[in-house]
């Protein structure tokens, strides 16, 4: 299957240094995703409270970059599939590891 969505990525600005809701209340996550519409940085699914996906659910935002580390994919959480993305967003310095 290919992905529908392409047409949704921007070039974004990551909303935090870290997932936005888990900074806010002091949660532990292991990998960072960040939303190619808004730049919205969450956490990734095998984190306690998997804020990427519940973005997606929130906004419907299909598409998500691996973004710490910078792992040069992206996803499309409607098509399932795994997405060729034309750049890497850069980080907005360090950061910081809560796992």
């Amino acid at each position: 299957m290919e992905c529908r969505h392409g047409m949704t990525v921007n070039e974004v600005t990551p909303s935090a240094r870290g997932c936005e809701e888990c900074l806010k209340i002091g949660s532990e996550w292991l990998h960072l995703r960040l939303c190619r519409a808004c730049g919205h940085v969450g956490c990734c699914d095998q984190s306690p409270h998997r804020h990427a996906t519940a973005h997606f659910h929130a906004t419907r935002h299909p598409i998500i970059e691996g973004y710490d580390p910078p792992e040069g994919w992206g996803w499309c959480y409607v098509d399932e599939v795994v997405v060729d993305l034309p750049d890497q967003t850069p980080q907005l310095g360090p950061i910081p590891r809560y796992y």
